[in-house]
């Protein structure tokens, strides 16, 4: 025990460092299991930003959130760590040196984290810009020993009931407008689904109030059916659990629907799905005809564009299981 260690602090504690998005968080979910799995008797904090808690604590891998972020996924400057440095810290944000410089200089007594040239004293294996993210940060782990399993990312049934239960579930928005297909694709997607006998709800984030008003007009919505403002994470999950289908793009609720098992089409455009799309599985279609692109862009990437409306649908129709309700 260090000496400034005190009674109220004798639990060794492991720092994970994932200041990113829904998506992000999900997405490292078997991470965050092998680490509790590894190390039972340790406090598990995650820094990641504070909206987050709710998806940590469902996890069931995080005793604690230390709020963290920083604009456009960047590197968070501090961290508001206290007391003695971390008995372990774990790198899960990116490949350094921001990332792996942050953590050490809270002069944590080990450090796991990826190598890099200009931090030779780290010992960790190499980074491969390629790599699913789910597999990405299994594999670190088990290049220090942990055994991590990337397939370990289903969340628990939400205790809240669905506002919508049953329903297609579409989510225009995203978080850059190169991931975002067109408004007007996704109204006619609505009517399709209408078409089959389904009720149609969409969801957005706090800020895109003009894109789901939009939708709302194109697809004939009903306020009732429209649950724009970003749903707290209890009601949104328990809606994606509950539904017949999610669409969306690439982001954090195609992430939630997996984590759920609820079937889903997720449409890719700058990004391919080797890297960020679901696992095999019948009950998930990823869209995607490439070449990648800018995930940054201003516009809706070329790729996504090739997808079409027939294209969802189609897959759709393809889900086990999703037939007419």
């Amino acid at each position: 025990m260090t000496p400034e260690r005190t009674a109220q602090s004798a639990r060794p504690r492991l720092l994970v460092l994932r200041a990113l998005g829904l998506g992000d968080l999900l997405a490292g979910v078997p991470a965050l299991r092998a680490l509790r799995s590894a190390y039972p008797a340790h406090e598990l904090v995650l820094a990641a930003p504070a909206e987050l808690a709710p998806v940590a604590a469902a996890t069931g891998a995080v005793d604690r959130l230390l709020p963290a972020s920083a604009p456009g996924r960047a590197v968070p400057r501090t961290l508001d760590w206290t007391g003695p440095p971390p008995d372990i810290a774990v790198d899960l944000h990116g490949n350094g040196p921001p990332s792996h410089r942050l953590l050490l200089g809270l002069r944590p007594l080990k450090l796991l984290a990826f190598a890099h040239p200009d931090l030779p004293e780290i010992d960790g294996p190499p980074w491969y810009a390629e790599e699913h993210e789910r597999d990405r940060w299994c594999r670190l782990l088990r290049a220090y020993g942990i055994e991590a399993d990337p397939g370990d990312l289903l969340l628990p049934r939400p205790r809240a009931a669905s506002p919508a239960p049953g329903a297609a579930v579409l989510h225009p928005g995203a978080g850059s407008p190169a991931r975002c297909w067109p408004v007007e694709r996704y109204a006619a997607v609505a009517a399709g689904l209408r078409d089959r006998g389904l009720r149609v709800v969409a969801t957005g984030g706090a800020a895109e109030g003009d894109l789901m008003a939009r939708l709302a007009k194109r697809a004939g919505l009903p306020d009732t059916d429209v649950f724009g403002g970003g749903l707290p994470f209890d009601r949104l999950s328990a809606l994606v659990a509950g539904a017949h289908v999610v669409i969306s793009g690439d982001t954090g609720v195609a992430h939630l629907a997996v984590a759920h098992a609820t079937r889903s089409v997720t449409l890719f455009g700058p990004v391919a799905p080797s890297r960020w799309g679901p696992p095999p599985d019948p009950r998930h279609r990823a869209l995607w005809y490439g070449p990648e692109g800018d995930p940054h862009g201003r516009r809706p990437d070329p790729a996504l564009l090739r997808i079409t409306v027939g294209d969802v649908l189609g897959a759709v129709d393809e889900l086990p299981g999703a037939g007419r309700p």
